[in-house]
């Protein structure tokens, strides 16, 4: 006997189209606006602005003076091969599906590790979402919101949410048990804990989180170009289609330059937890000896 799961899938399909048309006609138009706002801001602005803005968050988020050169190098090469507005296109891109992949990664991460029936249920369901070819989520999102942009940021956010829900549900879940008990004998609410204990600390494996969900937007670039996604994604298939190697090649290079430089500076990122917390403390410190002078001298 021949089980039609794929038939079963088409009807769910179109029952959703049926009773849901005005939902996906929204979120297409909301994710419309988004993109093309921030699109418009990193086009219309010169490059060398934008370029010196990169450059100087790679310097602040690294302190690292090979990739602040890299980064300056590497966006005014982008510029000589003239693919720079399809370059802020895919930036723009990435930037809002990761946004919404995180918006709905990391809460799901963190109410997994503080309920273990969430976290069995979500487990296999993360499981398929990232075994799953990524082709095969383009072909509902073609159905839901057509040709264009939006299908393949749809795509991209599914495609991009596992490693957020998982490392974070692992920041938490790792953290010393201890640590949590102390909490807890002093007297801290959970909702507490969580935001002034758990998150700090769980902080490193959140921002790898946030590295590994932006390396899988960029991967999904050039197939997202397929559903008539523009940006870097678009002149691939465009160099392809055409045998145009030259055009093809320079667009590869461009997603490896955005790839690299966010990257980096995401990795770089995660050192921003000790910091803050380092200045937390000092704050700490400098209130309580500013209310008891004696224990300061002491």
């Amino acid at each position: 006997m021949r089980l039609n799961i794929g038939d079963w899938f088409a009807s769910m399909i179109n029952w959703m189209l049926a009773n849901f048309g005005g939902f996906f006609d929204a979120v297409s138009w909301l994710v419309n606006l988004l993109v093309g706002e921030v699109a418009n801001v990193l086009i219309g602005l010169h490059p060398f602005l934008v370029i010196a803005v990169l450059a100087a968050a790679a310097a602040a988020l690294t302190r690292s003076l090979g990739l602040t050169v890299f980064s300056v190098l590497a966006f005014l090469l982008i510029v000589s091969m003239g693919l720079w507005p399809e370059a802020m296109s895919t930036l723009a891109v990435v930037l809002v599906s990761v946004v919404f992949s995180l918006a709905i990664g990391i809460p799901m991460g963190i109410w997994a590790a503080l309920n273990n029936t969430v976290s069995k249920i979500v487990r296999p369901v993360l499981d398929l979402m990232q075994a799953m070819p990524v082709f095969v989520y383009l072909i509902p999102a073609v159905f839901f919101f057509g040709v264009g942009m939006v299908p393949g940021i749809a795509a991209t956010i599914v495609f991009a949410i596992p490693p957020a829900v998982r490392l974070t549900e692992l920041g938490i879940r790792k953290l010393d048990l201890e640590l949590l008990e102390a909490a807890t004998a002093f007297g801290a609410k959970r909702s507490l804990i969580l935001k002034d204990v758990q998150l700090p600390l769980a902080f490193p494996s959140i921002m790898a989180g946030v590295n590994q969900v932006i390396m899988l937007a960029l991967s999904m670039v050039v197939v997202a170009g397929l559903v008539g996604a523009g940006g870097l994604g678009g002149v691939v298939v465009q160099g392809v289609a055409q045998l145009d190697t030259a055009r093809g090649f320079e667009g590869g290079v461009a997603v490896v330059i955005l790839a690299v430089y966010l990257d980096r500076v995401t990795s770089g990122a995660q050192s921003l937890g000790d910091v803050l917390r380092r200045r937390r403390t000092r704050k700490e410190q400098r209130a309580a000896a500013a209310s008891d002078p004696a224990a300061a001298v002491s």
